[in-house]
């Protein structure tokens, strides 16, 4: 295991002799912060069984493997909080504040034990109890904070700041049931609650002294306590309670310790004892389950009105508690609200916390009666904006008649800082035609009025921040082209690129141990703090020895994957095929589609060749598709029929098979990444901001096939061109090509292979019972292609037979997996973080 390399000598001595053979001898260097508590398996033994007989009630013969993994994260936790404890205790000079609707943090027990680089004494601990370490962090539910690549990308980064010593608090939500857990029934996709808090949280501390009152709906009212000065006075009708619990962020090597703060929705009241004494029990607690709803699920369906208000209720619900809670911080510490921006720093993932914008104009001038100018000037110069989306449908907004019932007095706010925006433009003479006419006003405004006028969240995160940046360099380009194209003119200054990283302790310490492990032996136990040392590995990419080694640990994790599908699916895969993997969000941009009608057209060709030399090959979905979408549902169910005709086919055996895994997750992704082949990045270009998976999957020796989309760029411009595979229109051509009338029907008639696999397809002949059930995925092709599907399939053919060419060579391969793996430090989030502090939130490290 990896941490047979970490563990410091002092431990090392600690442990049962017969582990001693497998630390590297590579593996010495001086202990970090909290290794110095002299820890030992015999201290760390007795304290899991104290905590399992104590804080659990069980004996060691009753207890189960999720009574063993809340044990062992009590005993853990509590190395961690003499460091939490001294990271209160410390004022730095300033603090950031990441605001997120989302962390998809996963399972923590395995950050926890790499980073305090206690795995393997937590494993002999545990054996000593008779109890396997495997099996207690699999009974450790995935934490179900977050949705896909936003929330990951939250992850990565608080575990970053912590590892560099950039003082910071995460914001977000603590949910109930998160997403939802995906099941299949007959190939369609089946959403139950996710129940990761069904026996509690053991890494958690439940701060009820921190807790916050929300306000929604109500009037507005005025008052004039200072001669000449009105103010205003927000009266909601209805309350609920904001109540924090904190998850500690613990850093490499554990010096550093960040913060974690999820919010909880109470109800001011449990009961109406009036209305339940009278009968009334339902309605007696009506208000509560109103209350608790806020933090109840992420992401209701806002295919309703009330599934709308519920999502409005929810971002508004987490960031004023945030904001609230980080200005009393900031008061206690320095006294002068004023000073606000000079010590904290306030990063808004995405447009979820926009409100933001208002809600701390509003605390600063109602709740310390800051002047309008004084609270914008505080404002701008402490919030800054991540942008992830172009897509019109994914930038939010919200119908005014909704925000001026929930939020009134906010309302307010925007509109006078609308109405300061647009008047600005005459204050500074852009008085020409090209300034004054309808369509320019509108294109910057903060109100839609085309479409049943509703604000503009985008707009309102960027006029009230400091720093807008983009989250890859095609994507930041992109925002300054498109959609803040004339903002960006009345302010060239304000959009930045940090394109997006990932942190390599949890996607190559944890996921992959037996490669980081190699990395060690041949570049140095310093690879662990500085990845940039991973270009060592490169100059052995033609060494047949370290090939042989490097293979082998690939091998071994496609062994790993093998036994994950066969015991998810039932569908036995064979390691020596090439493994071609696409795991993301079901969504139509990031085309998964194109990616079955491929492998339709692949079985129709092996089925016209079948004594053709056909390189074996296993396709590997997985992903959720949000309830209320159905054309990703039905994507799913194409696919999940495609694989039971293909895998069921014996002509076909040996050469071709699908799977899709349900309930993709972080742990689940632990699995796959490192046993992928082959790495799906096929969305149409210029629609994905930037991708961490991509990323994933390259540092860990996969290939990428994928167009010039977000961060494949980067990636391509870093392993090289000769090491990825690249095919399919650029942001421009696709650009060009939607300007075309009638581009698919000419697509698909120039393409004889697309147009038989959509006919197989639309003639039901992979759901006999219901001939009909993919027409309209095939019928939406041939008329609309929003995505460039048909635009691009003939060259993403091409590309995947120039694959199968590759795969046949083995040395050739290889050699292109390693420079992969050699040249992706840059793509550390600890990079990425460093950048946001020098350049955006303007911080020091500590």
């Amino acid at each position: 295991m990896l941490n047979d390399v970490l563990t410091p000598p002092a431990q090392r001595d600690a442990l049962r002799d017969d582990s001693a053979s497998e630390i590297p001898a590579a593996a010495a260097w001086t202990a970090p912060l909290l290794w110095q508590t002299g820890d030992s398996v015999v201290d760390l033994r007795e304290s899991i069984r104290a905590k399992l007989t104590f804080a659990l009630g069980r004996t060691p013969e009753s207890a189960r493997p999720r009574d063993w993994f809340a044990a062992t994260a009590l005993a853990l936790r509590e190395r961690i909080v003499a460091a939490c404890m001294a990271s209160e205790k410390a004022v730095p000079n300033k603090r950031v504040y990441y605001l997120s609707l989302e962390f998809l943090i996963g399972r923590l027990m395995s950050d926890a034990m790499n980073n305090l680089g206690l795995t393997e004494t937590t494993r002999a601990a545990l054996r000593e109890l008779g109890v396997d370490l495997d099996a207690v962090q699999d009974a450790e539910p995935d934490a179900a904070l977050g949705n896909g690549g936003l929330g990951r990308l939250a992850a990565c980064f608080m575990d970053s700041m912590a590892s560099i010593g950039i003082p910071a608090v995460g914001y977000g939500i603590r949910y109930d049931h998160g997403l939802f857990r995906q099941s299949f029934e007959d190939g369609w996709q089946r959403e139950a609650p996710e129940t990761w808090l069904a026996e509690g949280n053991p890494w958690e501390f439940v701060r009820p002294d921190a807790s916050y009152t929300i306000g929604f709906g109500g009037t507005v009212t005025m008052s004039s306590p200072n001669e000449g000065v009105i103010r205003r006075h927000w009266q909601p009708a209805e309350t609920v309670r904001a109540v924090a619990h904190d998850i500690p962020v613990v850093g490499w090597r554990g010096r550093h310790v960040n913060r974690l703060r999820l919010w909880k929705a109470e109800a001011g009241e449990p009961v109406d004892l009036a209305r339940f004494n009278g009968g009334d029990h339902v309605g007696a607690v009506a208000a509560r389950s109103r209350a608790e709803a806020i933090s109840r699920v992420l992401y209701p369906s806002d295919s309703s009105a009330e599934g709308q208000e519920l999502r409005l209720r929810q971002e508004y619900f987490f960031t004023s508690a945030s904001l609230q809670d980080l200005i009393a911080r900031h008061v206690n510490e320095r006294g002068d609200v004023r000073s606000l921006p000079d010590h904290a720093a306030i990063q808004l993932n995405d447009t979820h916390p926009a409100i933001a914008v208002p809600e701390l104009m509003r605390i600063l001038m109602e709740d310390h009666d800051l002047s309008w100018e004084d609270a914008w000037h505080v404002t701008t110069n402490t919030l800054n904006y991540t942008n992830h989306t172009l897509m019109p449908e994914a930038l939010e907004t919200w119908p005014v008649e909704l925000m001026e019932r929930l939020l009134p007095r906010h309302m307010q706010i925007i509109y006078l800082i609308n109405w300061m925006h647009l008047e600005e433009q005459a204050k500074h003479g852009r008085q020409d035609p090209a300034h004054q006419d309808a369509a320019y006003l509108a294109s910057i405004s903060l109100i839609d009025e085309a479409h049943g006028r509703r604000v503009r969240m985008g707009h309102l995160a960027f006029h009230g921040a400091r720093r807008v940046n983009g989250v890859s360099a095609l994507h930041t380009d992109l925002m300054r082209s498109t959609v803040f194209a004339h903002l960006h003119a009345l302010d060239p200054d304000k959009i930045v690129n940090k394109t997006n990283g990932i942190t390599f302790r949890r996607w190559l310490h944890n996921a992959n141990p037996g490669l980081t492990r190699l990395a060690v032996e041949t570049v140095g136990s310093g690879v662990l703090d500085d990845p940039a040392l991973l270009r060592g590995l490169e100059a052995h990419a033609e060494d047949p020895a370290f090939v042989a080694r490097y293979a082998a640990v690939r091998r071994q994790r496609k062994e790993a994957l093998a036994r994950l599908v066969a015991e998810r699916t039932g569908t036995d895969i064979d390691p020596e095929a090439l493994f071609d993997v696409q795991v993301k969000r079901i969504h139509e941009y990031k085309r998964q589609l194109l990616n079955v009608v491929e492998t339709v057209a692949l079985y129709q060709a092996i089925k016209a060749e079948p004594h053709r030399d056909w390189t074996p090959r296993v396709k590997i979905f997985a992903g959720k598709a949000a309830p209320s979408y159905v054309q990703a549902k039905l994507i799913i169910k194409l696919a999940c029929d495609v694989a039971r005709a293909v895998n069921d086919d014996p002509e076909v055996a040996g050469r071709l098979k699908v799977v899709f895994l349900p309930n993709y997750s972080v742990s689940l992704a632990e699995t796959i990444i490192p046993g992928a082949d082959l790495s799906e990045q096929i969305s149409t270009a210029g629609m994905e901001a930037s991708g961490t998976g991509n990323m994933k999957f390259a540092l860990n020796g996969a290939l990428t096939v994928g167009t010039l989309d977000g961060a494949n760029i980067e990636i391509r411009d870093h392993v090289g061109a000769d090491n990825i595979f690249i095919f399919g229109l650029d942001a421009a051509g696709v650009q060009a090509r939607e300007a075309e009338p009638g581009y698919a029907a000419r697509a698909i008639q120039a393409s004889p292979r697309l147009a038989a696999a959509l006919d197989m397809i639309a003639s039901g002949r992979f759901s006999p019972g219901e001939p009909g059930r993919f027409r309209p995925l095939t019928d939406d092709l041939r008329r609309r292609d929003q995505y460039l599907l048909t635009a691009d399939f003939d060259d993403y053919w091409r590309v995947q037979r120039s694959i199968d060419a590759a795969w046949r060579d083995p040395r050739g391969w290889w050699a292109k997996a390693i420079r992969n793996t050699a040249r992706m430090a840059w793509f550390s989030s600890d990079r990425s973080m460093r950048e946001y502090a020098e350049e955006i939130w303007r911080v020091r490290l500590s």
